[in-house]
């Protein structure tokens, strides 16, 4: 299984990015192989419109199963992420990539 996180930087010790669309950095972890890959999202920092849809599309090619993420996507990057059959959990801001990783692996974080 595959699990993205919205992250401010790109290890374990990394802060979980509150913000869906403006995320510096995409974490993926691949739970079979054990490996955490970052991938830059900070093009769209710029952006003045489109930001949630363009990290959407990002997310969207690469695969994930499911989205750990502070905030949550807005309305149109949630319908374009739902549509990929991806599970959503919020409200893990405040928390490093691995303290998020262990919350969900244990059931705390909430699921939309």
């Amino acid at each position: 299984m595959k699990i993205a996180f919205t992250s401010t930087g790109i290890s374990w010790d990394s802060m979980i990015d509150a913000r869906f669309g403006r995320t510096e950095f995409i974490l993926i972890y691949d739970e079979e192989t054990q490996q955490l890959t970052a991938v830059n999202n900070s093009a769209v920092k710029n952006e003045a419109h489109g930001a949630g849809t363009a990290t959407a599309q990002k997310i969207y090619e690469l695969k994930p199963n499911v989205l750990i993420t502070g905030n949550g996507p807005g309305e149109n990057a949630s319908r374009a992420i739902k549509q990929l059959n991806m599970k959503i959990f919020i409200d893990a801001q405040e928390m490093s990539i691995k303290q998020a990783y262990e919350h969900y692996k244990n059931g705390l974080l909430k699921k939309i």
